[in-house]
């Protein structure tokens, strides 16, 4: 059985991100899908599960990525957990909760 590849490519838009500590990074998309796919892998989804969930909350954030002027990741944060909310309540909880906090 062939392994399904995600669609997420690397895709860097021209927005600076304002991060936690206050430097400044290009937005990535594959960083928003590698932490939801971790959360789902976390909630014990199987993989397809995970990537489907994963695409669709990357594509809704980087859309609303498209739309801003300057955005923290701190905001990217809170929409993309209100976005996992949309299909998975326990993933959400797991992406919110277990944060990096270093």
């Amino acid at each position: 059985m062939k392994k399904k590849t995600s669609k997420i490519t690397q895709k860097k838009i021209n927005l600076q991100i304002v991060k936690r500590k206050g430097h400044s990074e290009f937005y990535d998309e594959k960083k928003v899908y590698g932490s939801c796919f971790f959360a789902c892998r976390n909630a014990h989804l199987n993989e397809i599960e995970a990537e489907i969930i994963c695409e669709k909350v990357t594509s809704a954030v980087t859309k609303w990525i498209k739309k801003r002027n300057v955005v923290s990741s701190n905001e990217i944060f809170r929409f993309t957990v209100n976005s996992l909310k949309n299909y998975n309540e326990d993933v959400s909880f797991l992406y919110e909760t277990h944060r990096d906090l270093s």
